[in-house]
């Protein structure tokens, strides 16, 4: 549901913020005044394509923000969000902006993440129908059409096992084509894969390894220096004449004889013995280090040796020794496979066949409930139609099966063999046309109204727009419309412009907009009606503001008035 659009700049609006509840939304005012603005902000923040001719004078960029409760649609749309990088939603809501600039630079945001027009499109598609002169409308594509044509027959169930049968008859179809080769590409495959598993078996790795043999290669190759300097330190704690050890010697027995005239100092020789005993401990440990330095350059050898093998086996098959050993186990796996191919040929053929079998099962299953569920759709959808005034036009729907045999492979669709197409015929003696080929906006409008308030309970876009849908109607047939909108609602959130007052009087909020002089400037303001000023704008729209009028929009007022619902809190500021 749209909670929020926010519109600043654009065109002759300069700041407007409309918060909107759910239900029947009419929008009404003078031609020019605006109405389609608000359509076409819509459309923009939606990723349509941006004019900059539609600035407001005098104003560097123009910007549009929309807010849309999506915490009851029936896929959740975080997993979406996080998979393209976006933020998800909070609490539910989701937050779209596009800003325009008049150089040219575009920006546009999903909650608060830089995100492309492609992704405002695709989310577009999901949460919005705008049904009008622009056409933003999933219901004209075939695929969408089976799609509606599959939920009023209630076969979503069987739609997802044919999918799921799909995609496990691809994944086996992959494995099978990884072991089709000519026997060249197979000799050299095996000899590569018997190749890559033998070097790393015969390198008998260990994942840590490799830092340990770096500390001994270091050692290593440092020996004869090491040994060196251990040398050097011993010589000038015990070995030479002028040695620490026998200065120290020196230094107790003075000591000694100082504590004989002073007893006083005789902590001073307690000092002593520590230090000569941490002295002798430094000769035990360099001992004790000298005597492990390995000098034997073939043992060096054999370590660079061993750390060349593994610098050339990360090179070729990983970045590290446990990556390595995963690259040998998958090249194992696929050596038997290769090994015994025929065999496992032989039982993957064996698989797609009994799913070859199964699909043809599920699509034959699918086409029978499509044929059967298309007169129900049909005669629903022409009933409604009546309503709206095309009382002798024709509405079909066309399915074309392409249900192969059982030599013939299954194609890619994961929705069966089947392609539908709405027909239509707005008037006797003329052939039934697709829908995308129909060319006034207004008949295209009032189908689309046929069709969505009979697949309102299975239509899963939570806002449908409708532009014109009053072209050429008028009388009963304007009555059935706004009807049909009220219908819908009770499912769906729905925004009407209209110029017909039994259109509009049936909305659960009606809003106004209307051009305003303040400053010398010229703005679209729009307000929420109350019952006094819906009275006057339906009188206006009715032919004037005389009594008759006035009495004839207080009675379409009171006919629509009967389960009405209350929308507490819904507003629109302006400035």
């Amino acid at each position: 549901m749209l909670l929020t659009l926010r519109i600043k700049n654009l065109a002759l609006v300069e700041d407007l913020t409309w918060e909107l509840g759910p239900g029947f939304h009419a929008v009404t005012g003078e031609t020019g005044a605006g109405k389609s603005l608000l359509i076409g902000a819509l459309e923009l923040v939606l990723g349509e394509r941006a004019d900059r001719t539609l600035l407001r004078s005098g104003a560097e960029s123009a910007t549009v923000e929309a807010v849309f409760d999506v915490s009851r649609l029936p896929e959740p749309l975080d997993p979406w969000l996080i998979e393209r990088g976006l933020e998800p939603c909070e609490e539910g809501r989701l937050v779209l902006k596009r800003t325009v600039t008049a150089t040219g630079t575009n920006r546009q945001f999903v909650n608060g993440s830089p995100a492309t027009l492609a992704v405002l499109k695709e989310l577009g598609d999901r949460l919005v129908d705008i049904h009008g002169p622009h056409d933003h409308q999933s219901l004209l594509h075939p695929a969408r059409q089976l799609e509606l044509l599959d939920a009023f027959g209630g076969l979503h169930e069987l739609r997802r096992t044919f999918a799921a049968t799909c995609a496990e008859r691809a994944r086996i179809e992959k494995a099978r084509a990884d072991l089709i080769m000519d026997e060249a590409t197979y000799a050299r495959q095996l000899d590569l894969l018997r190749h890559q598993v033998r070097e790393i078996a015969e390198a008998r790795l260990q994942p840590d390894e490799e830092e340990t043999l770096q500390a001994t290669y270091q050692r290593l190759n440092n020996a004869a220096r090491l040994l060196q300097l251990t040398r050097a330190a011993l010589d000038l704690l015990t070995e030479s004449e002028n040695s620490m050890l026998n200065q120290a010697g020196i230094v107790g027995r003075t000591l000694q004889e100082l504590q004989r005239l002073d007893p006083d100092t005789a902590e001073w020789l307690e000092w002593h013995a520590r230090a000569v005993e941490q002295w002798q401990g430094l000769v035990r440990e360099l001992t004790r280090y000298a005597d492990q330095l390995d000098l034997d350059p073939h043992r060096l050898q054999e370590v660079e040796q061993r750390l060349d093998l593994l610098h050339s086996l990360k090179r070729k098959y990983g970045r590290t020794l446990a990556e390595v050993l995963a690259f040998g186990e998958q090249a194992a796996r696929q050596l038997a496979a290769l090994e015994g191919r025929e065999t496992e040929l032989n039982r993957l053929r064996a698989e797609l066949a009994a799913l070859d079998h199964r699909l043809r099962e599920l699509g034959a299953e699918l086409t029978a409930h499509r044929r059967k569920t298309i007169p129900r759709l049909e005669q629903a959808v022409q009933a409604h139609l009546r309503d709206l005034g095309f009382r002798q036009s024709h509405f079909t729907i066309q399915l074309e099966s392409r249900l192969p045999g059982p030599e013939n492979a299954p194609p890619p669709s994961v929705t069966g063999w089947d392609r539908v197409e709405f027909l239509f015929a707005p008037n006797p003696g003329e052939p039934a046309r697709p829908l995308r080929a129909i060319a006034s906006s207004g008949e295209l409008a009032r189908v689309m109204l046929a069709l969505k308030t009979v697949l309102a309970a299975q239509d899963q876009i939570p806002v449908l727009v409708f532009d014109e849908v009053d072209a050429n109607v008028g009388g009963e047939t304007a009555h059935a419309v706004g009807a049909k909108m009220r219908e819908i609602a009770a499912h769906r959130q729905v925004l009407c412009v209209t110029h017909l007052a039994p259109v509009a009087a049936p909305a659960h909020h009606h809003w106004r907009v209307q051009k305003v002089v303040r400053q010398g400037r010229t703005l679209s303001e729009l307000e929420r009606l109350d019952t006094a000023r819906r009275v006057e704008e339906l009188a206006r729209m009715l032919g004037g503001c005389s009594e008759e009028a006035l009495q004839h929009a207080r009675s379409l007022l009171e006919g629509a008035a009967q389960g009405r619902k209350s929308s507490s809190g819904t507003r629109a500021r302006s400035r």
